[in-house]
This record gives C-alpha cells, sequence and structure tokens, in this order.
C-alpha cells in the first residue's frame, strides 16, 4: 500500500488511498492511526483514503498553533482529488467528522460516527463515573506523570480496546496493533494548540446529510450517552448499540459493526 505525504501547513500527513467504487474516508481515534481501518477497508468496495493526523502514525510535522484537523483532511481530499465522500470517523476523529460536516456540507455525503467525541460536549457527570472507570482513568495518568509509557499503554488499552470493566478481553494481532500504534501517539512531539471551530453539540441540526451512530456496549457511559444525543439531535440519524465491545469496534473486527458500516454505505 503506497503513502503519499501531503504537506500543509508545517506538516507532511501520511495519506493512503486503496479500493475502487465510491470515496470514503476514514479519520483514525485518537489512540490509534490509520491502520486501525483495515477490516474497513477490507468489507467495504469503496475507495478508502486514510491519513495520519498530526502527532500519530507517520506523519510528520513541527509545532504549529492554529492547525485544523478538519483543514487538515481537506488538504488530504484536495491532494487525492476527492470532492464528495462518506467519512467515517471513530472517537476524536468523530469529532473532526463532524467539525467537516458543519464547514464544508458540500464535501460530505454521509457520516458513519463510532464513539464519537464531539466539539462542545458537556463532560462526564459524576454519576456516569463507576469506581473502576475512575480508577482506571487514574492509574494511567500516573503512569503518563512518572513516564511510563509501557504503563500508560497497558492501561489504555484496558480502558479504550478491551472496557474499563473488561480488562484483557481482546487478544491477539488486535491487541499488538493497537499497543503499537498507541506507544507512537505516548510518545510524539505536542503538534501545538489546535484551531478550534464552533462547538458541534449546538449545531448538530445543521446535519443535513445522513448519519449512521455507533456505541459499544462497554463503552464509557458519558460516550454511550453522547452516541444517543447525537441519534436524536441529527435529523437523519441512526443508533446502533453494540453488544459486547467498547470504543474501537473496528479495530478488532467485530461482525455487527462491519455489517452496519457496510449497510449504510450499500443504502447511500
Amino acid at each position: 500500500m503506497a503513502t503519499t505525504y501531503v504537506t500543509h501547513g508545517r506538516a507532511r500527513l501520511a495519506s493512503e488511498c486503496t479500493g475502487a467504487g465510491p470515496d470514503v474516508l476514514l479519520v483514525h481515534a485518537g489512540v490509534t492511526d490509520q491502520r486501525s481501518w483495515a477490516t474497513v477497508r477490507e468489507r467495504l468496495g469503496a475507495r478508502c483514503l486514510s491519513f495520519d493526523a498530526r502527532g500519530f502514525g507517520r506523519t510528520e510535522y513541527e509545532p504549529e498553533d492554529g492547525w485544523s484537523p478538519v483543514s487538515d483532511a481537506v488538504a488530504v481530499l484536495d491532494a487525492h482529488e476527492v470532492g464528495e465522500v462518506v467519512v467515517i470517523g471513530a472517537s476524536m476523529g468523530g469529532r473532526a467528522s463532524l467539525d467537516l460536516a458543519l464547514a464544508h456540507p458540500d464535501r460530505v455525503a454521509g457520516l458513519v460516527l463510532i464513539g464519537s467525541a464531539i466539539s462542545g460536549a458537556p463532560g462526564p457527570t459524576s454519576g456516569e463515573l463507576d469506581e473502576t472507570t475512575v480508577a482506571l482513568d487514574g492509574a494511567c495518568d500516573a503512569a503518563l506523570e512518572r513516564g511510563d509509557l509501557e504503563e500508560a499503554n497497558r492501561l489504555e488499552a484496558n480502558l479504550w480496546l478491551d472496557g474499563p470493566h473488561h480488562p484483557g478481553r481482546v487478544e491477539g494481532a488486535a491487541r499488538e496493533l493497537f499497543l503499537e500504534m498507541n506507544a507512537i501517539a505516548l510518545a510524539a512531539a505536542d503538534p501545538g494548540d489546535q484551531d478550534e471551530p464552533d462547538p458541534a453539540w449546538d449545531r448538530l441540526r445543521e446535519i443535513a446529510c445522513p448519519a449512521l451512530v455507533m456505541a459499544g456496549e462497554y463503552d464509557l457511559a458519558h460516550i454511550r450517552r453522547n452516541a444517543r444525543h447525537l441519534a436524536e439531535t441529527i435529523p437523519a440519524a441512526e443508533l446502533v448499540e453494540l453488544a459486547g465491545v467498547a470504543h474501537l469496534p473496528h479495530l478488532e473486527g467485530d461482525p455487527a459493526t462491519l455489517r452496519a458500516i457496510s449497510g449504510f454505505f450499500a443504502a447511500g
């Protein structure tokens, strides 16, 4: 798979384009990189475009205040001469996908959001933070503070890949890849302060394209709550709640996740 580097600002964004058919843009989560989309690429009969965000994977960059994940995504689309796309985003990538749909509605034909963050969303309430999740999150922070990136990586795999109440649930190649991708992210230099768009939380009703919203049963409570809000607020949205998975069901190749994505894509 050939890598194309797209220069934008002080970054050289590592991008890949594979397959043939309608265009899809894949925007990865904040604990992975574009390699996390392998099962989706294999499932879709589409031309799949992806890239590593600043601080992830093979993208090269210098610190730059005011950089934007949205403008980076547009630069990648333009470099590959792609106009309108279905955008599939996970977690942090879901947030960027929502912001892209609001800033450039002419470029987004549909949205698939997996465990999506949302700019401007309220944080978790005290009732949404159970003791296990709080303890795991605190242990992650403590490991980072003492510079133990290996331990932080292990704990984040429990939090995001397995789900906080199911440590060690995902094994084999998916776990190894998570640890490899997240190790790069944990060790990466700060890319600089991002430009902050108008919060998507207050503008979701403006999104006119169809949207598929997915949330894993084992994901954090406030992320599942936000998924319900997305599905209730975006006019043409559908919610799929996924049994037995956490924050990154596509990474572990969850069959229900892949069926939902391919069904949405085929319907479009």
